[in-house]
């Protein structure tokens, strides 16, 4: 007998329960685990708060060995299109303290968590339309709903583009289109996004998580370990393009906020930038929805 016991891997019943004000949890008897963002039942509202328990939870559920596919998704009618009232009173608080702590450490850990911590398939289903869609980009797999529609803020708030988003764009619309839409906030369609090979289907929204389950369905017709390992060569670009662009990229963003001494991610400051993407415009700039 070893002198050692296996330390106890996460349950499934406590992490559904901690992470529940945040994500609502969901698995299957194959271990096809869903996972939904949530802010109050609704929409994900951007928050310290649920930027920092992105990353504990995917590294929580990577832990978990009972966990077989992940599929992760938003809440309701939009992905992310909004920031809790309060949920940033650290950065007009201390925005040197918020830079490091909530930004680049926790923003640093949230992409490379969904690439590096998680040996299983992921699913990302981009509900509505919204930014930081990083974060179902970079899954394995990707479906859009009908009406969803992706775009980056960042430049528009006065941001650098460069904390994951950047990363995701570059990767799957290469040099050009990706710096159009970093620059100027290019409201992608699903249609568009499935054209440029930025998703892999789009559906009609109350079919998405069928979908997705239809899917996972087929990965499972394989054995565990050739699951798993079929992962790690589909997502060795990610890998590689995290190691080159993501901790550098994510600091050039960090000095920008300190160079100006000024935050940028206020509930108002974002309701209004957004609201080009609501109104079916392309861009802030262009006034024509058609354009």
């Amino acid at each position: 007998m070893s002198l050692q016991s296996f330390v106890d891997p996460p349950r499934f019943e406590e992490y559904s329960e901690r992470f529940k004000e945040f994500f609502r949890m969901e698995r299957d008897e194959d271990g096809v685990l869903l996972v939904e963002a949530h802010t109050l039942g609704g929409p994900v509202q951007l928050s310290v708060q649920n930027h920092r328990a992105l990353g504990q939870m995917l590294k929580t559920v990577g832990a978990d060995p009972d966990n077989e596919i992940l599929i992760l998704t938003g809440t309701g009618e939009e992905f992310m299109m909004g920031s809790d009232p309060e949920g940033f009173a650290l950065e007009d608080a201390d925005l040197e303290y918020w830079a490091y702590e909530y930004a680049y450490k926790d923003g640093r850990i949230n992409v490379s968590a969904l690439v590096n911590d998680l040996e299983i398939p992921t699913i990302g289903l981009m509900n509505g339309p919204g930014f930081h869609s990083e974060i179902v980009l970079m899954c394995d797999l990707t479906l859009a709903a009908e009406g969803a529609t992706i775009f980056d803020l960042h430049y528009d708030i006065g941001s650098v583009p460069a904390d994951g988003i950047h990363n995701a764009f570059q990767e799957l619309l290469g040099v050009k289109r990706a710096a159009y839409a970093l620059l100027t906030g290019e409201a992608i369609t699903a249609e568009k996004a499935l054209e440029w090979g930025m998703v892999n289907e789009v559906v009609p929204r109350d079919r998405l998580i069928p979908r997705a389950r239809e899917i996972a369905a087929h990965i499972l017709t394989q054995p565990r370990t050739v699951r798993r390992l079929t992962t790690q060569i589909v997502r060795r670009p990610w890998k590689q393009r995290v190691v080159d662009d993501l901790d550098g990229g994510f600091g050039i963003q960090m000095f920008g906020h300190l160079a100006k001494k000024r935050s940028v991610h206020g509930e108002a400051h974002i309701r209004s930038t957004v609201e080009y993407v609501r109104e079916g415009r392309r861009n802030n700039f262009d006034t024509d929805p058609g354009r």
